[in-house]
């Protein structure tokens, strides 16, 4: 699944980052799923992962848990 980020907004509570919401686009290598959305993290998962590439891969992992269920609820 090749994930593009399209936005990332992060939300300050008192001075502190408090969470960031990840925007995305992503498909399949045939382009027959495509897939919107965003994941919201908190400060501790979005620290040391605010290169694109190490965003792209955690939001893929995200959405990967999303989709085979493996996340916890």
């Amino acid at each position: 699944m090749n994930i593009q980020i399209t936005n990332v907004n992060m939300r300050y509570a008192e001075g502190q980052l408090s969470g960031v919401q990840v925007y995305f686009s992503g498909k399949d290598q045939e382009q027959t799923i495509n897939l919107t959305g965003h994941v919201p993290l908190t400060a501790e998962e979005y620290a040391g992962k605010e290169s694109i590439e190490a965003l792209s891969e955690l939001i893929r992992q995200k959405v990967n848990e999303k989709l085979t269920g493996s996340a916890a609820e």
